[in-house]
């Protein structure tokens, strides 16, 4: 990571591609190609500047550049509109200062979303943007999201509700330090796990303030 340059991971399909900022967890955003996936994650990074603040990250704010790292073919998921590909980089090592900065960004992501919704009127103004659910079911569908994500991560049943208690045992996880191995033996190395889990807090609740606006 440089102070100028974001680094990005390119996961492509013939319908969808999806660029996502590795060193900011949550900073992901899809087009129809890579150079509008690249033009609309910059036009993102203002956008996800509260979210750094909130973790206490200094992340520039102007005049970015984008450095791809990794490219890997996207899947059935990448199509649909999310960024599902584990690649390379993802299983690169994380240390403890590493891995207390991923969970508090992640920590970060919730918080705005929680922030967004709780004041966001219930019913949304409908169109493309998400569709027609409003805003008490978005937050249902973030909640069991995360009691999925937390399957992938191992974390028991019993431990899943509240959905409190169970963002304290993902940061809890987020924050070990890892050889960049799946944790607890699944599918997902940390920082997938990290960018997946933010990604989907911050699309819902830019999808939110979005379709708050009368437009």
């Amino acid at each position: 990571m440089t102070d100028r340059v974001l680094r990005v991971l390119v996961e492509t399909t013939p319908r969808k591609v999806f660029v996502s900022a590795l060193d900011w967890p949550g900073l992901a955003r899809g087009a129809r190609d890579e150079t509008a996936a690249v033009d609309t994650l910059l036009a993102y990074v203002q956008r996800y500047a509260p979210v750094a603040r909130s973790a206490g990250v200094l992340l520039p704010g102007v005049d970015l550049g984008v450095e791809v790292v990794d490219r890997v073919e996207g899947d059935s998921g990448t199509a649909y509109g999310v960024p599902s590909r584990v690649a390379a980089v993802d299983r690169e090592p994380v240390d403890a200062d590493e891995a207390e900065r991923l969970a508090a960004l992640v920590g970060a992501a919730w918080e705005l979303f929680d922030g967004v919704s709780a004041g966001a009127p219930e019913e949304l103004r409908k169109g493309p943007r998400g569709g027609g659910r409003d805003t008490s079911k978005i937050i249902e569908h973030v909640t069991g999201a995360d009691e999925a994500y937390a399957a992938a991560l191992g974390i028991p049943p019993a431990e899943r509700r509240p959905p409190d208690r169970l963002r304290t045992t993902e940061l809890a996880l987020l924050r070990r330090p890892s050889d960049g191995s799946p944790i607890a033996g699944r599918k997902w190395p940390p920082r997938y796990a990290a960018r997946r889990i933010a990604w989907h807090a911050l699309d819902h609740a830019w999808e939110i303030e979005d379709r708050s606006d009368p437009g």
